[in-house]
């Protein structure tokens, strides 16, 4: 792709949906764009664009598209075991004693970049196992509208993305049948799905722990150093903000992060 048709590209990007692709890594986002071209059937971008300027449904499709939904239940396990493990219990300890924050008694999660959703039921299975009762508050945001009401609609979810699901989770937090499966309503009554841009939008503060998995990678430097900022504020002291495997933040100390390892960043302040 040209650079001139990429420019083109974003301005009407920017203008039809309002998404900022000068926040992106280009390379990666022009390859996925001329894919998308040649699935959609187009001549060229500058018919293409014009077909997304006057098709609702068409612009609809295309934003689906470009917002990368890659997602499972337990994803990466090894650092799901960690969060088990280490994380989750020190925050809930802290919920129940620190008077600070004791007053709610429970967590408050966000989960960014939520894709199907089965990031924030991961964590709503997690919390029910290991403070069953606890009313946590659970927020799951991602900008993909049509992703948002599948996680919503408790699924569906397929065997590849309940792979890590264990036999005794299955049973207990997935309606019987299937594939495909369905979460229960009980566990989706949990958590508050919203829309939500991580590039554009303002974030809610006093977070005990923020859930950013396999999202940030497709940003460039200078949008991944902002995000890191602003989770950050969104944190409250001795929160954790969690990231996805080859998502390193490169001079944690300069925001006020310790790195705990495995992903794992937490808040000075504990």
């Amino acid at each position: 792709m040209e650079e001139a048709v990429y420019e083109k590209i974003k301005i009407n990007i920017k203008k039809l949906l309002n998404i900022d692709l000068n926040q992106y890594k280009a390379e990666q986002m022009m390859r996925r764009l001329d894919s998308w071209l040649v699935r959609a059937g187009a001549a060229s971008w500058d018919e293409y664009l014009k077909t997304l300027a006057n098709d609702s449904k068409e612009l609809a499709k295309f934003r689906d598209y470009l917002t990368i939904n890659v997602s499972e239940f337990f994803r990466d396990q090894d650092r799901w075991t960690t969060l088990r493990q280490k994380v989750l219990p020190t925050l809930i300890k802290e919920a129940i004693s620190k008077p600070e924050i004791a007053s709610r008694g429970s967590l408050r999660i966000w989960s960014a970049g939520c894709s199907n959703g089965s990031e924030p039921y991961t964590l709503a299975i997690m919390l029910d196992e290991l403070a069953p009762g606890r009313p946590h508050q659970i927020i799951a945001t991602d900008l993909d509208r049509t992703i948002l009401t599948r996680a919503r609609n408790r699924g569906p979810y397929t065997v590849e993305d309940t792979r890590n699901v264990a036999p005794d989770q299955r049973t207990k937090f997935f309606e019987a049948g299937g594939p495909p499966y369905y979460i229960k309503e009980v566990l989706q009554k949990k958590i508050t799905f919203k829309e939500h841009n991580l590039l554009m939008d303002p974030f809610e503060k006093g977070f005990d722990l923020i859930v950013c998995r396999n999202v940030i990678i497709y940003f460039t430097v200078d949008a991944k150093a902002e995000l890191y900022k602003r989770f950050y504020d969104s944190l409250r002291p001795g929160g954790v903000l969690f990231l996805g495997g080859t998502e390193i933040i490169p001079k944690p100390a300069e925001i006020g992060f310790s790195n705990m390892g495995g992903s794992f960043y937490g808040k000075d302040g504990r």
